[in-house]
């Protein structure tokens, strides 16, 4: 059903603004994808519905056997309606375009000519190469006066991303839920890199900071192709947006892109812009931040990048705030996606991301040799950790409060100062406590930190919960429900009513399986050694394949009578790692051999490595 075709599409650095340069490729490789129907329905005479399967950026190829001289309807969209027919009103900015093909000559391809939209096809919007033409996301066709057979017919939905390997990874599991959750991740990640660069969906097509993390985050955990993250990094380094969270973000990005690959040389190379995009310029005395600081000057805006249009950073915590903060937000649910956060000029989310930013570019700067630049990141970062909690803790209630000056406690100003290790041991259960009151009160986005959380803490029971929820339009489950196949902006329409049903920064689960579900992360830069410490105590067996630069690492597990663990992982030639589970348990084996049983790491050697645990 599907052909991919390598198109060799040259993307150059200067069309979409980014500088050329020696480490990254001059040129986006991208790929199109032919598909067939998967089904093809009559609507009534001469009306068919067409249904891809899957939604891709792209266009329709219509071919015919014989020749007609009338005009044919051609709907494409993203949403079913309920009569099968296209939506032709879907809301928010889901995709739907009405288009008039003229006549069909006989045994001619005809590719549908779209309307371009202005927003998302002029600058600041990704450009796309020019022998794209004008594509939009759609899973649907209908066409309306077809009086040559449909037998004759040959249609194709024609989509454009970004190169992917799609049997670099796999994943399946005793949980059909999960199972479909990971496959709508995946395609998110694949379909929606069609610029070349990770953008936000095609509303805009611009890259924003906190969606290229999440979105590199999953990227990493399907496939092994770096240069896609690689060139929208370079991008912020000039063109930072204006949330002060997404700004903290960018050293994110390029720690866990040098994490994942080995390559140093970004982080080396633009080292000074990191140091400024951490924003400890703004740190007053107890070196706590404020993006309502009098350092804010346009000097400082300008040395972040912004222009001379766009000087401006704001704390934004999450998205979309409540609905009185804008206009548009008066369709939507009065609280937003913030759970009431309160804020003051020192907040505590802001602050929680600083701090990860002064631990990244701590270890960033040792590796780099800058011993000097370490001790200072390290006792900065010590300082914010130790002011963080004593001055926006509330001690009689075990959690943190929003900000300084505030008596109000969200689930965001606990999820992030957890998920950031910012929580002293003797506090961890009531923060947990207090998480868990509050359920999915955060937006698809915040869901990744609060997951993250919950994992890294030993709650994986319910991240699992929250995970396959298939009762609340607050769910991944919601998204299949409502007919997308690629993630959507926030959970349902009435969270956000200018949503789009594209939008790769709802792909958490697919990094969260990989990286906490199973534990696959790398132990040192670019998976030298691999560190394996999986919580799938809810499933009875899973596979999984996660890629690396050395190649795959393959996992399975499968649990007997609730008290016997198998595992096998087998590593890639030439990598070592280490194996962590959690006591109490009776009989540890390795490769046959028994294991001491008060020694929860395991050594894993390259090839297989089989590990039974006895409860």
């Amino acid at each position: 059903m599907q052909k991919p075709i390598t198109l060799c599409c040259l993307l150059l650095a200067t069309i979409i603004g980014l500088p050329q340069q020696d480490n990254l490729s001059k040129e986006a490789r991208f790929e199109s994808v032919i598909n067939a129907p998967v089904e093809i329905v009559q609507v009534s005479k001469h009306h068919y519905l067409i249904d891809f399967g899957k939604a891709y950026f792209g266009t329709v190829l219509i071919e015919s056997a014989d020749g007609q001289d009338d005009s044919l309807i051609v709907h494409l969209g993203e949403k079913l309606a309920n009569d099968n027919r296209i939506d032709r009103n879907p809301g928010g900015t889901i995709r739907y375009q009405r288009i008039r093909l003229d006549h069909l000559e006989a045994k001619q391809t005809h590719v549908l000519a779209l309307k371009p939209d202005k927003r998302n096809t002029t600058p600041p919007a990704i450009m796309l190469p020019d022998s794209f033409g004008v594509i939009m996301p759609f899973r649907y066709c209908e066409i309306e006066n077809l009086t040559a057979p449909i037998e004759g017919l040959k249609i194709s939905q024609k989509g454009y991303h970004y190169q992917f390997n799609d049997a670099a990874s796999a994943f399946s599991s005793s949980d059909s839920v999960l199972d479909a959750i990971w496959d709508l991740c995946k395609h998110s990640i694949k379909a929606t890199s069609f610029a070349g660069m990770y953008v936000d969906g095609d509303r805009e097509r611009i890259p924003y900071e906190a969606d290229a993390f999440i979105n590199q985050l999953s990227h990493y955990s399907v496939d092994s192709v770096y240069s896609l993250a690689q060139r929208t990094n370079e991008y912020f380094i000039d063109h930072p947006t204006w949330p002060t969270e997404w700004i903290l973000h960018t050293v994110l990005l390029f720690y866990y892109d040098y994490l994942y690959s080995g390559d140093i040389s970004a982080l080396e190379k633009h080292y000074k812009s990191l140091k400024l995009k951490t924003l400890m310029d703004l740190e007053r005395d107890d070196g706590l931040i404020s993006s309502k600081s009098p350092k804010v000057t346009d000097d400082f805006l300008r040395r972040l990048g912004f222009k001379e249009s766009d000087k401006r950073m704001q704390d934004i915590v999450d998205w979309p705030p409540a609905q009185k903060d804008a206009r548009w937000w008066k369709l939507a649910t009065a609280e937003g996606e913030r759970d009431g956060y309160e804020f003051t000029d020192i907040n505590t989310v802001v602050n929680a991301f600083y701090y990860r930013n002064l631990v990244l570019m701590a270890k960033a700067a040792r590796d780099l040799g800058k011993n000097s630049d370490v001790s200072i990141f390290e006792k900065k970062s010590a300082q914010v950790k130790t002011s963080i909690n004593d001055k926006l803790f509330d001690k009689a209630a075990g959690v943190y409060v929003d900000g300084e000056g505030s008596t109000h406690a969200s689930l965001h100003a606990n999820m992030f100062p957890l998920a950031f290790d910012l929580v002293p041991s003797a506090h961890i259960q009531s923060v947990l406590t207090f998480i868990k009151s509050r359920g999915m009160a955060c937006s698809v986005y915040g869901a990744q930190y609060l997951l993250e959380g919950l994992y890294k803490y030993d709650d994986s029971n319910y991240a699992f919960q929250l995970i396959t929820d298939t009762e609340s339009d607050r769910s991944w489950w919601n998204m299949i429900r409502v007919g997308s196949t690629i993630t959507l902006e926030a959970w349902d329409m009435k969270y956000k009513p200018n949503l789009d049903w594209n939008h790769a920064w709802g792909t958490a689960p697919a990094n969260i399986i990989t990286r906490y579900m199973w534990g696959i992360t790398p132990a040192s830069p670019g998976f030298k050694d691999v560190r394996i410490a999986p919580k799938l105590d809810e499933l009875t067996f899973s596979k999984i394949k996660t890629p690396t630069i050395h190649g795959p690492i393959f996992g399975e597990y499968r649990l007997v009578n609730q008290e016997a663990l198998h595992f096998e992982i087998t590593l890639p030639a030439g990598m070592y790692g280490k194996f962590v589970f959690n006591g109490p348990v009776q009989q540890v084996q390795l490769d046959g051999k028994s294991i001491d049983i008060n020694q929860t790491i395991l050594p894993l050697a390259p090839g297989a490595n089989k590990i039974e645990i006895r409860r």
